[in-house]
């Protein structure tokens, strides 16, 4: 809906349009360092979103798919919902720290990166300017809580996954290959946000017994359903 100058919208020409995403924030820790200046910033933002699609892009989640909005210091992705959540957990956190390492194998102390990164699920809003709803709201809560920036802090983690509560009860938890008892809870208050999330810290890869497409023998699980 395009407006006229001094025309105000009614509730009757506002109509929503939603779908449900997996939510995805992603967020540099430290940005605004003052051990950074503009170059090494730009530098340290091309290196997360290299890291980013390099990591999709190997655990076959389809980058160019994703909705994406730039957030100066880190990004919003949302993710079709015909996209594995499992995947996000299962695969993503090692495939991101790996190459968060690669990076910073080959960048001075001021352009290393680490970052923080938030997963849940929910019915998102579109209009003209870009998306909004409480999911999103939810997301950016999770990752920008105290808790979770002191988590990380004290840490030498390269990367933090933060877990909504409904993504740890629904997805997390249910995977043989998430890694579920490697998270831990945290209670989280911030600004209209009180609630429960579940933090996963990664210094490095971690080894997987095999791969959890072909984990399953057919003669002992039976059908499998795609």
């Amino acid at each position: 809906m395009e407006l006229r100058t001094g025309e105000a919208p009614s509730l009757e020409e506002i109509t929503l349009i939603t779908a449900h995403r997996t939510v995805i924030a992603v967020d540099i820790v430290g940005f605004g360092a003052h051990s950074r200046n503009n170059i090494n910033q730009v530098r340290v933002r091309h290196g997360m979103y290299w890291a980013m699609q390099e990591a999709f892009g190997s655990v076959g989640i389809p980058w160019d798919d994703c909705y994406r909005e730039d957030r100066g210091d880190g990004v919003l992705i949302l993710a079709h919902a015909d996209v594995p959540k499992a995947l996000f957990v299962d695969r993503l956190p090692n495939a991101l720290a790996g190459a968060l390492i690669t990076h910073n194998h080959v960048h001075p102390p001021e352009e290393k990166m680490r970052l923080r990164l938030a997963l849940h699920a929910g019915e998102v809003n579109y209009d003209d300017h870009g998306v909004t709803g409480s999911a999103i709201t939810h997301t950016f809560r999770l990752l920008e809580a105290k808790a979770v920036e002191d988590t990380i802090a004290v840490s030498s983690a390269v990367l933090a996954v933060v877990g909504s509560a409904w993504f740890f009860d629904e997805v997390i938890r249910h995977s043989e290959w998430s890694q579920a008892k490697a998270y831990r809870s945290v209670e989280i208050s911030n600004k209209e946000t009180t609630t429960r999330a579940w933090i996963r810290l990664l210094k490095r890869r971690t080894t997987v017994r095999r791969d959890p497409a072909t984990s399953i023998p057919k003669s002992k699980a039976g059908r499998v359903i795609p």
